[in-house]
């Protein structure tokens, strides 16, 4: 009889536990999904494909900024033979992904990543004003 409370307290823990995730993500409106991204509507194909872009841009764009400055490897062939100059900003957001804010920033939000220090070398095409003649 009295081990009725404490079983009962230790249920309703056990099971507060094991359902938080679930609770949780109903509370906070996430999903597994992911943002949905904005994509280039001039290229047709990236660098490399998509889910290998997801999972390893930054060991990409690491293995380019290393080949670049190291070993003077400045162009990149892609996994389809199209040849690729070595730049974030010119080649990834120059002439695929022009809104850094829509593309690199909403999925680093989503994952929780701090803001890369790619930016501490490289300008976002986008902040800079244009100059006119």
């Amino acid at each position: 009889m009295r081990d009725r409370v404490p079983i009962a307290i230790g249920l309703l823990l056990f099971v507060s536990m094991v359902t938080f995730p679930v609770w949780h993500a109903a509370y906070a409106k996430t999903t597994a999904v992911g943002p949905r991204l904005k994509l280039p509507e001039r290229q047709k194909a990236c660098v490399a494909p998509v889910a290998f872009m997801r999972a390893s841009h930054m060991k990409l764009l690491t293995d380019w900024r290393e080949g670049a400055v190291r070993s003077d490897r400045l162009t990149y062939t892609a996994y389809d033979g199209k040849k690729y100059r070595v730049n974030l900003s010119s080649t990834c957001l120059g002439e695929c992904h022009t809104n850094k804010k829509e593309f690199c920033d909403r999925c680093h939000q989503y994952a929780a990543v701090s803001g890369p220090y790619c930016w501490d070398c490289h300008v976002d095409p986008t902040s800079v004003a244009r100059r006119t003649p």
